[in-house]
């Protein structure tokens, strides 16, 4: 396996940046970056693309046929149970002279019906 990879986003090598020049005096060129690979990066995105910038412009070049490879034709689904919502008082300021309400809504998967959906 190489331990690098070319930035995939199509118009990387037309960005003017000083780290992707290359050649000699009188034929200079603008080249796509060089990745390295490492712990980090090799089984992520950031391992195929220098940016997010070039990231994206693959992204609007490509997306029909990436969303081809798998299309998706129904909504996907999870089971949840009832949502609980609680509002709670909070109090601030130099004696709690003030206070506000926040309604909080616990959102939790209904594990007994995860399989029933597919």
């Amino acid at each position: 396996m190489a331990d690098f990879n070319w930035c995939h986003g199509p118009e990387c090598h037309e960005r003017h940046t000083q780290d992707r020049v290359r050649g000699v005096k009188g034929s200079k060129v603008l080249r796509t970056r060089k990745i390295k690979l490492n712990q980090w990066n090799s089984s992520g995105q950031w391992g195929f693309f220098c940016s997010q910038g070039c990231q994206n412009d693959f992204w609007k070049k490509h997306a029909t046929e990436i969303v081809a490879i798998a299309p998706r034709t129904e909504a996907l689904e999870t089971p949840i149970l009832d949502p609980k919502r609680t509002t709670n008082t909070y109090h601030y300021g130099m004696n709690d002279q003030y206070s506000y309400n926040r309604t909080e809504t616990k959102i939790e998967v209904d594990n007994t019906r995860t399989n029933d959906i597919g």
